[in-house]
């Protein structure tokens, strides 16, 4: 296991007919004049391909179009215009770093008291610097292309715009609390879901007890399948105490093995689906230490998936999926469970194999439960998916400033995580919102 991390691949691909037989030292002459013939006839293949090509994607509509005209040198008086060839190319310039300036003329009446002037747009940051667009490019910026602030001051620097680090961090925080009405709406709606994904991941954080360390928090992610909507909700602890979110839930919960899920689980009002794709990955580790019954395992998990991929590449609705799970999924499912059963009497339980068979057996119910709906997900993916972002983000700004900061941190990733699965512009979504929000009876 040592070894695979140090040094092997981090896939967990499983290809049945994968068997490769141990390399001799000299190819035979014959096996040698049979592989060069295989390598002519695909070089001849790739030409052909590249001959056949049809030519590069077209440029996107939407782009503004610069246009350089070309003319010949010389003298085109006595010349004709026969054509002209038009030759195109992607381009683009730096960000662009400009000032707007708000100029409000005041009125007075020529025989009234008072006077009048034009109305300031609402602010982001009141008497603030920074408009709406460039916090908007700042968070996008940090949360969504993992590039830390101190980094982007160094780009307002080549630009001869002298921003002390604080200042940026002000903006972002101050930016940042103005979304917190919108985070709270996204909270109260999220424990109304009758059908969450859950899954943690750590962030460490500068605030602790311990000089000269940083705590270890917990980002709690849920993310509805049915709407496309993610809360990320920052905590202190991987306890119980955590998973507050969950604390009123009635419905569908799908998670991994980790005991916090399991306990939630177990209420009445919940139904706990388990996730194939952590069941998978006991089998895989176990190739290692018993290929064969590993292989079979993974071989019944594949034709599951292949199920999952049919009704994908059809888009069945939910009613045809469920029965297409009861036709297909649930006679495996039988299989593989009676299979299990009797092979791990012959295990030993500390194997890597016996673990991965008893990890299964114990959730059976939970992994059988998504022939209940359609609807439902035959694993976890979705909100691992959601949780990479945070990911990238940590090798790069490497711990948050404190709790609040963490929290704050887990506004955006939220917004910008729905952003994405909602295939929404993040930037220009959150320059809108920015513009609107406080005018907004929320």
């Amino acid at each position: 296991m040592y070894q695979r991390i140090a040094f092997g691949q981090k896939r967990e691909r499983f290809e049945a007919d994968a068997t490769q037989l141990p390399l001799p030292f000299q190819t035979p002459a014959v096996e040698v004049e049979q592989q060069q013939e295989l390598l002519e006839e695909q070089i001849n293949y790739v030409r052909k391909r590249q001959s056949a090509h049809k030519g590069r994607t077209p440029l996107p509509a939407h782009l503004p179009v610069e246009e350089v005209e070309i003319y010949p040198e010389g003298d085109l008086t006595q010349m004709v215009c026969i054509g002209k060839e038009v030759t195109e190319e992607l381009d683009c310039d730096p960000a662009r770093f400009f000032i707007r300036r708000y100029i409000r003329y005041k009125y007075a009446h020529e025989h009234q008291e008072g006077v009048s002037i034009g109305t300031l747009p609402e602010r982001v940051i009141d008497k603030g610097i920074p408009g709406a667009g460039l916090l908007a490019s700042i968070l996008v910026d940090k949360y969504m292309d993992h590039l830390p602030l101190y980094r982007q001051k160094q780009r307002f620097a080549r630009e001869n715009i002298p921003i002390a680090t604080s200042t940026i961090e002000g903006w972002a925080k101050q930016a940042l609390e103005r979304l917190e009405p919108l985070y709270e709406q996204l909270l109260f709606d999220t424990k109304a879901k009758g059908y969450l994904q859950a899954d943690e991941t750590p962030i460490k954080v500068l605030e602790s007890n311990k000089k000269g360390a940083c705590h270890q928090g917990y980002y709690w992610v849920y993310h509805s399948p049915l709407d496309k909507t993610v809360l990320f909700d920052y905590r202190p602890t991987r306890g119980a105490a955590g998973a507050q979110v969950l604390d009123s839930f009635t419905g569908y919960l799908q998670t991994d093995g980790y005991g916090v899920y399991e306990k939630i689980g177990a209420r009445q009002e919940v139904v706990h689906l388990a996730c194939w794709a952590h069941a998978r990955r006991e089998f895989e580790k176990a190739l290692g230490n018993d290929a064969k019954r590993a292989g079979v395992a993974l071989l019944y998990i594949q034709q599951l998936y292949a199920v999952e991929r049919k009704a994908r590449e059809e888009e069945l609705d939910a009613a045809a999926i469920k029965q297409l799970r009861l036709e297909k999924s649930l006679p495996l499912l039988n299989e593989l469970g009676k299979w299990l059963v009797e092979e791990v009497k012959q295990t030993l339980p500390k194997s890597q194999i016996g673990k991965a068979m008893s990890y299964s057996i114990a959730r059976w119910d939970a992994l059988s439960a998504y022939l209940y709906d359609g609807e439902l997900q035959i694993d976890n993916n979705l909100v691992e998916n959601a949780i990479r972002p945070v990911a990238l983000g940590r090798k790069n700004y490497l711990f948050a400033g404190s709790h609040q900061a963490a929290q704050r941190a887990a506004m955006i990733y939220s917004f910008f995580a729905i952003c994405k699965k909602q295939e929404v512009n993040p930037y220009q979504w959150l320059k809108h919102t920015l513009q609107n929000i406080m005018t907004i009876n929320h």
